[in-house]
């Protein structure tokens, strides 16, 4: 268990709640906030769990449906992309988590985050520096909103093949930029973003 989680755990503040989310960065596709509150962090089956950027997507869609199966909650808020153009990416992020917190069918006693505190939650939070490498709980939120948003971009390519969501998740790449300067945009891509919006009539 990571240093943090053992202090609050010690000092007898549980359960703790780890919050992260993924696809900031993409220009096309949903934001996904997960919350996770782990049964027993120490459990040896955990002991892979760590920020899902370090680990490869197989691995992941294992670790995926261990920690579905030894959390005592996870809550998974799926933000459109209507709403972050409308929002903004941070402000539609932290209202993410807000609710993911509060979808949480136990409410926890404290909630970590990876990068940002959740302003204007209730619940005693902290952002943890680099939160999905050193926090358990954070690092299976990381994994749970990656597989989700990853399923739901491979369902999208199916939907608009013409883009190839499915390899690069809806992030600025050339192919996807080729992809746009030949079709255009869809309504799964972010109209806030300058390379869409250059795109636009």
């Amino acid at each position: 268990m990571k240093a943090i989680e053992e202090l609050l755990r010690n000092a007898g503040i549980s359960p703790i709640a780890g919050v992260d989310e993924a696809g900031r960065g993409p220009c096309a596709g949903p934001l996904v906030v997960a919350a996770v509150i782990l049964r027993d962090p120490t459990a040896p089956e955990l002991s892979e769990v760590r920020d899902s950027k370090e680990v490869s997507e197989a691995k992941r869609e294992i670790l995926f449906d261990v920690i579905m199966k030894l959390a005592e909650s996870v809550s998974v808020i799926i933000v459109p992309p209507s709403e972050i153009d409308e929002r903004g990416v941070h402000a539609a992020n932290l209202d993410g988590m807000r609710r993911a917190v509060k979808g949480l069918s136990i409410e926890p006693a404290y909630v970590l985050t990876d990068g940002y505190a959740i302003e204007g939650l209730a619940i005693p939070n902290v952002a943890v520096w680099k939160g999905d490498q050193v926090v358990t709980a954070i690092s299976a939120a990381s994994i749970i909103a990656k597989v989700t948003r990853d399923r739901i971009m491979i369902d999208l390519d199916s939907k608009y093949p013409q883009y190839g969501f499915a390899k690069h998740k809806g992030y600025i790449t050339a192919v996807h930029t080729k992809a746009l300067a030949e079709h255009g945009p869809c309504i799964e891509h972010r109209t806030s973003f300058s390379n869409i919006a250059a795109l636009l009539p």
